[in-house]
Order: C-alpha cells, then structure tokens, then sequence
C-alpha cells in the first residue's frame, strides 16, 4: 500500500519558471498557506499568516529578476517557490516557500538547492537566508543543505519623533541629483564592506513610490543613508511602521543621529515606529537603540551557506535586512 509521502515523492513539480507579476495572487497562496502551516506545528495554532502587500511583492519580483523562480503543479498552480536577491557580492534567499501537501518529497531542498546555483556565480561571496530560530526542523532542513548557523538578527523599534529639521531624502531631489547620489550610496555601501551594492533597490523602491532613502551628510559629505519603506506590509492594513531596508553609516558617531533622523521620518510619512533589523554583529548599534528606548519585537536566525560568509565592516555598520 503506498503512503502518503510514496503519493508526495511521486509527484513532480514542474520548474523553476520565472515569476511573473500576475503570479502574485498564487505566491501570497502559498506563503500564507505554508507559514500558517509552520505556526501551527510551532504550537500557535491560532495564528493565520496574512497576505503580504501585491506591491510589496512586486518589488520582491523586480529586485530578483531572474532570481524569482516559481515551481507549478499539475494544473500549472504555483506549488512553490523562491526569491533570490543579489546586491554586489552580498546574495540572500526569501521568501521561499512550499505548499503543506507538497512539502516531505524533496521539492524544498530542490528549490533550496536552484536558488544556491543562482547566486554562487563568480560575483557573489555571501549567500544566505533567515529563518525563525525556534523551529529546530528549519535550522535541521537548512544545515543538512550547508547552511550555517551565524547570530541572531533582532528587530527592534523606535517610536516616531520630531526631530531637528526636515530629513533629506532620495525621493525629493532633482531627476539629475538622483545619479549623483547613487554613486555616492555605492561609494559609501562600498567603503564599509568592498562590493556591496543597494543602489537598485533605491532606484527601485523610489519608481515604485514603496518608500524612500533616507540621505545623511556632513558638511556637503555622504555620512549615512537608509533604505526604508512605508508601504504596509501586510495586504488591506494601513501604515503602522516604517521599516529600514538597509542602513549604511560610516562611522559609529552618525549611528543616532541617522536613527533619530528616521524617527522624524516616520512621524512625517505618518507611521507610527521605525523597525530595524539589526545583525547580532553590531552589537554597539544594537546597545544604542536599546538606550533610546528602542523594544524588542522579534528575532529571526541569520544562516549562512558553508563558503560564503557575511562579513562585518571593520567601522561604522551596515544593516542589510535578509527579508522583503
């Protein structure tokens, strides 16, 4: 008598296929279905896992590019998927998902497996992903695939707060300054750990109007800047918080100034906190937020795969949130 996973292990996913902008409505499926699935092994079996902003995902989609890949059933419905992101030499894997009656028969690992061979070019010497650091069968999953496990990332918030005056922001310049200051975020992303490069994501988030890139400087000079968005995240919920992307400063006296700058950020977009996911890394920034009052909300654990670690800049800190 075949058993259920015999039934699972018999059937084959087509793919990966590339994403496509009308696939959104199958992707939120899937994730809503499968991290739903994950809680309620978790023991919270009350929790419904929502679906996430079209838009949010259309930003996912177009970070990606080819790095959005879809994997389909019989019927050619989305079974699974994963969105693999490059930025310079810094590659990560999310959201990444499978549906609960497809999972067990090896699809996860293949889907795994297609984004490691996406990313591990001759560019490319970080590769790795977030996952809850409660769930020991994830951390199992992702080991067995050469994953390893590094610190946690912790998010933090910072209530919204008037600040000294108007902050400086990407969004709000001149067609023509917009090239100038993109260079000067990929000399700055640069500066602090060689090959790192966010400015797709800036010009991206900027066209999609998703949020906008906070710009510190010092006498004429990029010190800081910080990509963040103000889209919900969550489809049908207003805008609650605003959350920091990537945080780029260049030495450790900027750090506050460029959080309180974000603080007046969010009161001005109408957000209520400002989210930072901060590596366990920069525990200095991490002390910091903590004195401004800043709460703990959540950890994810930061895994990396074996040959492609994350580095740390040798000054100032770099936040490179590993999440959509």
């Amino acid at each position: 008598m075949a058993t259920a996973r015999d039934w699972k292990t018999a059937r084959h996913a087509d793919g990966p296929h590339p994403v496509r902008l009308s696939d959104i409505p199958g992707l939120n499926q899937v994730f809503s279905d499968a991290f739903t699935e994950r809680y309620r092994r978790d023991g919270m079996v009350g929790v419904r896992v929502p679906f996430l902003n079209p838009a949010i995902w259309r930003y996912a989609i177009e970070d990606a590019g080819s790095g959005a890949m879809a994997w389909r059933g019989e019927r050619d419905e989305i079974v699974a998927f994963n969105i693999a992101h490059r930025s310079g030499i810094e590659g990560w894997m999310g959201p990444l998902a499978v549906r609960p009656e497809w999972q067990g028969g090896g699809l996860g690992k293949e889907i795994v497996r297609a984004g490691i061979a996406w990313l591990a070019d001759d560019v490319t010497r970080v590769i790795g992903l977030e996952t809850m650091p409660r769930t020991m069968d994830n951390i199992g999953f992702y080991s067995g695939l050469g994953f390893l496990p590094a610190r946690l990332t912790v998010t933090l918030t910072l209530d919204a707060a008037s600040g000294d005056g108007a902050p400086l922001l990407y969004g709000r310049l001149a067609s023509r300054e917009k090239d100038d200051v993109l260079s000067e975020c990929l000399t700055l992303a640069h500066g602090m750990v060689a090959g790192y490069d966010y400015t797709r994501e800036i010009a991206l988030t900027d066209s999609l109007s998703l949020g906008d890139t906070l710009l510190v400087r010092e006498a004429g000079r990029l010190v800081a800047f910080a990509l963040c968005h103000t889209a919900p995240l969550v489809e049908g919920r207003t805008r609650e918080e605003l959350r920091v992307l990537k945080l780029v400063v260049s030495d450790p006296s900027w750090f506050e100034r460029s959080c309180r700058a974000l603080m007046d950020y969010a009161r001005r977009s109408g957000t209520r906190r400002v989210a930072f996911r901060v590596q366990g890394e920069y525990v200095d920034a991490y002390a910091r937020l903590v004195a401004m009052g800043a709460r703990v909300r959540w950890t994810d654990l930061r895994m990396t795969l074996a040959g492609y670690p994350e580095p740390k800049a040798e000054r100032g800190v770099v936040l490179s949130n590993w999440e959509i």
